[in-house]
């Protein structure tokens, strides 16, 4: 979920804001797909090659990058993608926002089936064209949102049954990262001091990816002495950014995350 509030308050923060595609699971694992993909690019970055994108355009040929200041964000499994630009890579960035990013992958709550998700109903034939589609796509996934009064969502596409039904089932990592080597994704087995500063955003609601789960991060961050900030939001939960309005309470709340952003990069 990318907000255009959100967006336009990066830019008028004087902000450059890249909004990446990456390849979709399970055709490809966690690891050689989004995460990569995502790695790529900010090494793309660091390369000048953003830089000369924008100098072919007339209207942004007077951008300049400052690679000192390149900073990342993400919702939901954007957190998580955002938190694996702090480690396993030539160059980490300088700050990261995760707002209710997936973490904490040995945690047992990743295995046990979701009592507030009922998965759609389905045939397994159904769900499984999701392997069928080629070449693997970029496009496609779905928001956790529009949840009905019971729980249950409403007749999806194949690609979102098989989102829908592997998270009521508490089988989602199995199969987009069969291999389970969690220390190659996840950030919680990867904390140092070398860990870029980090802000965590989460709704105390939520129920997808509950809040302990940032929580132990956080406190694996705060232990070694990484810079840190957690930001809790009262009465929300899982993918709240999709549905907040621009100067409520929660919008004031997860601004608190940019607003760590802009005080790392200043002192730069």
């Amino acid at each position: 979920m990318v907000s255009p509030d959100q967006i336009q308050d990066c830019q008028e923060r004087g902000w450059i804001v890249v909004v990446p595609e990456h390849r979709l699971c399970p055709q490809v694992n966690i690891l050689e797909g989004p995460v990569a993909d995502c790695r790529d690019l900010l090494e793309w970055i660091y390369a000048g090659k953003l830089e000369a994108e924008l100098a072919k355009n007339t209207t942004t040929a007077s951008f300049r990058v400052d690679d000192e200041r390149i900073i990342t964000f993400g919702t939901s499994s954007g957190g998580t993608l955002a938190l694996a630009l702090g480690f396993d890579v030539k160059r980490p960035v300088a700050a990261i926002l995760d707002l209710y990013g997936a973490t904490n992958f040995e945690d047992n709550f990743w295995t046990q089936p979701l009592p507030s998700m009922k998965p759609p109903e389905c045939t397994e034939s159904f769900i499984n064209q999701v392997y069928e589609e080629k070449p693997v796509p970029i496009q496609g996934g779905l928001s956790l949102e529009g949840q009905s009064a019971d729980g249950k969502p409403p007749t999806p596409d194949p690609r979102a049954a098989f989102a829908f039904t592997h998270i009521a089932n508490g089988t989602l990592m199995d199969v987009c990262y069969p291999s389970k080597d969690w220390k190659k994704i996840d950030a919680c087995l990867n904390v140092d001091t070398r860990f870029p500063p980090t802000c965590i955003v989460h709704g105390l609601d939520d129920q997808m990816v509950p809040p302990f789960l940032s929580r132990r991060l956080f406190d694996s961050l705060e232990r070694v002495g990484v810079r840190c900030q957690f930001v809790d939001v009262p009465g929300e939960g899982h993918t709240f950014v999709g549905r907040m309005e621009k100067g409520s309470r929660t919008w004031v709340l997860q601004r608190e995350g940019f607003n760590f952003l802009e005080s790392v990069i200043e002192r730069r």
